[in-house]
């Protein structure tokens, strides 16, 4: 494990916490916490032991999106020693995240922080918590949001989401299908159990279907079927 200066991690059993913990900048994420995160990731992709991993965040903004101060002056990023910074970006770290994964969200989400949650399996929210995607109103667009949202809504939904720049509320938000459901502690608790009994073997196949699933937006529609057999007889061998 290494020290991580915008994350916090542990695990507790099965499950692999990933907090951000950058509450004083709103969680708004630099070059060097994009990294961490993606560090983080992987080692609970490696790590047989884990079943499920769950984002939460410190602070009463769960995350404000990308910090335009640093990447617009890269210098005043707090550099982690342990890690080479890579040019990747927050939705491709969230991609790249192959265990099933709840996104805790009891702070707003503003902008690029849709990234982080619209890549977890599922998304539970407390029901004060908003949401707003206000880049249109700064000049800019959220492009990379955009690829997120087209998995959970139609083109044109997404387009209409991208050019309204107010907050919307969580009721909203689970009619988009960003959000899952209201969070309680019971709901988490009851989610986090439902995964204690799944052993090794069926892990392992709900994993490759994770990665299946993802591989499909690569391939023309005519292959899926004949990609998924191919998985389908891997698991069988």
């Amino acid at each position: 494990m290494i020290n991580y200066n915008f994350i916090k991690t542990r695990q507790e059993g099965y499950v692999f916490y990933l907090t951000l913990a950058r509450p004083a900048k709103r969680n708004a994420f630099t070059v060097t916490m994009v990294n961490e995160i993606d560090h983080a990731l992987q080692q609970a992709n490696a790590a047989a032991s884990v079943k499920l991993v769950i984002l939460e965040a410190e602070g009463p903004i769960f995350c404000a999106g990308m910090d335009l101060k640093n990447f617009k002056d890269p210098s005043i990023d707090q550099f982690n020693p342990a890690l080479e910074n890579k040019d990747i970006s927050l939705g491709e770290v969230m991609d790249r995240l192959e265990k099933p994964s709840i996104a805790v969200v009891k702070g707003d989400v503003i902008a690029g922080g849709f990234l982080l949650i619209l890549g977890c399996t599922y998304v539970y929210a407390s029901k004060e918590v908003r949401f707003k995607l206000p880049e249109l109103a700064l000049g800019i667009f959220p492009f990379q949001v955009m690829a997120s949202l087209l998995k959970v809504m139609p083109e044109k939904k997404v387009l209409q989401r991208c050019l309204h720049t107010d907050f919307f509320d969580v009721e909203s938000a689970i009619r988009d299908g960003i959000v899952d459901g209201i969070f309680t502690e019971e709901r988490l608790a009851e989610h986090i159990a439902s995964f204690e009994a799944i052993e090794n073997k069926p892990m392992q196949a709900g994993i490759k279907a994770l990665k299946a699933l993802k591989a499909l937006k690569d391939l023309p529609k005519e292959k899926h079927f004949a990609f998924l057999k191919q998985q389908l007889d891997a698991l069988e061998k």
